[in-house]
């Protein structure tokens, strides 16, 4: 079987995948984008995820199922969101969701399988692969082997979607650029962990970074802030 040029895009409605997903649009591949309803306290994204992809004209699916079961993380469970934490602060924070990226990339491989698909892409980057372990490039190439063992496709013809993270080496200024380069509609994104009656709350660690992004890159950030007075502060 022959790999074809569609690609799987994990689109959680946030800067990093709006940018992923216009990356492999440039790329030339068809784009099929799926997003993951995971019982995420910020919810609101998943509309977004389908105004992007209604944007960009991808074929969209949301799969449901809830994390909430096990919790673990200020996202699925009743934990208090961090809010202005020190710049550099170490450690995993208490938003990592427990195996978040292993449970999705298995859902964009089933899907990308069934499609003939060549590649998944996420929008992970050097930002998060600071804090969250499932987003380092030694991860992504793991489970890129597991593909290849774990597949019908990788059996019988010795490959497998690649897993492709065209963000990875790059602060969030150069994502807002090429962001920017490519004409992504900055709007449509939502990056808060804990919005306020529908505006990002500009003080979780998400919003933090993407201000800073966006004042390191010199654009202006189009989205609502509950503190819009302190838009693009650090």
């Amino acid at each position: 079987m022959t790999l074809a040029s569609d690609a799987v895009v994990l689109l959680s409605g946030g800067l990093d995948s709006a940018v992923t997903l216009a990356v492999l649009r440039a790329d030339g591949y068809a784009v099929h984008a799926l997003t993951i309803d995971y019982g995420q306290r910020h919810a609101v994204e998943i509309e977004r995820a389908a105004r992007l992809a209604t944007h960009y004209g991808a074929e969209h699916r949301v799969v449901s199922l809830d994390l909430r079961a096990f919790g673990g993380s200020a996202l699925t469970a009743g934990l208090s969101v961090p809010k202005d934490r020190p710049e550099g602060a170490g450690g995993i924070p208490i938003t990592y969701v427990p195996a978040r990226n292993t449970i999705f990339l298995s859902l964009a491989l089933a899907w990308a399988e069934v499609l003939g698909a060549g590649a998944i892409a996420l929008g992970v980057n050097a930002v998060d692969y600071s804090g969250y372990p499932d987003c380092r490039p030694e991860y992504l190439a793991a489970f890129e082997r597991l593909a290849r063992l774990a597949t019908r496709v990788g059996v019988e013809s010795g490959s497998a979607p690649r897993i492709v993270a065209p963000l990875i080496g790059l602060t969030k200024a150069d994502i807002v650029r090429r962001g920017v380069e490519l004409g992504v509609p900055f709007e449509l994104t939502h990056s808060c962990y804990d919005p306020e009656d529908g505006a990002a709350c500009g003080r979780c660690d998400s919003c933090r970074i993407r201000r800073r992004g966006f004042e390191a890159a010199g654009v202006p950030d189009p989205i609502p802030y509950a503190d819009r007075a302190g838009a693009g502060r650090p």
